[in-house]
């Protein structure tokens, strides 16, 4: 079998195209296959796929392959254009490259995979590649992914926020919350912003969404009331968030009466903060002594700590009527304890209580999206930042979306 039959097979070249040269570069370190195809090769519209005269020839073209041992393989080839009477002229497509891309899918199939196991920068180096050409493929494969994906009934969603960089700028992300899966990423954190992915959903997609786990930010509520069928019932506020503004109450509490009893010359809050803000199963056995030791002494702080405590019982009833019952006692509770930052806290858990206790019926947090945001930031971390929002919202889809991103061959 001679060298470009070889080739043929190994790039599974098929009719009208086949190889018409094969020539080892030593000096450059290239293996060059040049590509040419049958003269009476009929080619169709790339737009409409119907038959079309040939037009002329384009400039030859460059595609980086797999290597062939040490060598990089580079296929080269002048594709045709055609003449469509409804499209006018166009570049046929060919089997081994996406149109504008100068790699072969084999090889942007490898890169991709690369991808998933380090970072752009270190792919990159390893392929002897810019930071724009690894760049190109992600995008190629996350527009590939999108197109891909299908009208799939979603049930559980969560909204949340992701800090772009410096200075209050923010993308707006949706995430998938039963297949772990980023599903739609936005610019700054408005309603509109939210908006835009409802318009992405059928109405039945729209019609099948039964909860949606997002923190007490009054635009993505506004965007969530304004597009999704009886939203009253499905808005879960996120126990996470709440807990967040439980947390910051106890350390309102604890840090003005650490001023008091500084003032007198008593020490004991100091160096607490954190006893009182973690989950009692987080202590060890002597911390969690020394913690009780502190605790059943006469502090305004001890009491802000039990009403945060009793709080969080909320989320271990089943039945919504016991549970509301538990929130009547828990805020008469917090709202005559005279700590103001708990009886701030109370006032605002009463405003939203129903789409607080909305998590009996649904069952669902943002965690899920708390850990894509993680690796949201992992992606950020390994990428040393972004400065162009395109290219972030990129690299979200292809580490976070649950796309299909390889190209077909």
């Amino acid at each position: 079998m001679q060298d470009r039959q070889v080739f043929e097979q190994i790039l599974g070249i098929t009719s009208p195209w086949f190889v018409s040269q094969v020539e080892l570069a030593l000096k450059e370190g290239e293996v060059r296959v040049a590509l040419a195809h049958r003269p009476d090769a009929v080619w169709q519209c790339p737009e409409c796929g119907q038959v079309c005269p040939l037009h002329d020839h384009q400039e030859e073209r460059r595609w980086r392959h797999l290597d062939t041992c040490q060598y990089r393989t580079v296929m080269s080839a002048s594709l045709p254009r055609t003449n469509c009477a409804e499209h006018g002229v166009k570049v046929v497509r060919v089997p081994w490259a996406e149109p504008l891309s100068r790699f072969t899918l084999l090889f942007e199939g490898l890169v991709i995979a690369w991808l998933g196991e380090a970072s752009q920068s270190a792919v990159a180096e390893q392929f002897g590649l810019s930071w724009d050409e690894v760049h190109g493929i992600m995008d190629r494969a996350v527009k590939r992914g999108l197109a891909r994906r299908e009208a799939e009934p979603i049930r559980h969603l969560g909204v949340d926020e992701k800090s772009f960089k410096k200075r209050h700028h923010y993308a707006t992300i949706v995430n998938d919350l039963d297949r772990g899966r980023v599903l739609y990423v936005a610019k700054d954190r408005e309603s509109a912003s939210l908006d835009g992915f409802w318009k992405t959903l059928t109405a039945q997609q729209l019609a099948g969404i039964e909860g949606v786990a997002m923190d007490m930010w009054d635009p993505f509520e506004k965007s969530v009331r304004a597009h999704v069928p009886g939203a009253d019932e499905k808005i879960v506020y996120d126990k996470f968030h709440i807990v967040k503004h439980l947390n910051e109450g106890v350390d309102k509490v604890r840090r003005q009466e650490h001023k008091e009893l500084q003032a007198a010359g008593d020490e004991r809050l100091k160096g607490t903060k954190y006893d009182w803000l973690r989950n009692c199963e987080h202590f060890d056995r002597e911390s969690w002594r020394e913690f009780q030791v502190l605790k059943a002494t006469n502090l305004k702080t001890s009491r802000a700590w039990a009403i945060r405590e009793q709080a969080l019982a909320l989320w271990d009833y089943s039945s919504e009527t016991w549970a509301r019952k538990h929130f009547r006692q828990w805020y008469y509770w917090a709202t005559h304890s005279r700590l103001k930052p708990m009886i701030e806290t109370a006032k605002m858990l009463q405003r939203r209580v129903n789409n607080v206790l909305s998590y009996l019926k649904h069952r669902i947090t943002n965690a899920v999206s708390e850990g894509l945001n993680s690796k949201i930031q992992w992606v950020k971390y390994t990428a040393r930042g972004y400065r162009n929002f395109d290219n972030f919202t990129t690299a979200i889809y292809f580490h976070c979306g649950g796309l299909d991103l390889k190209p077909s061959h």
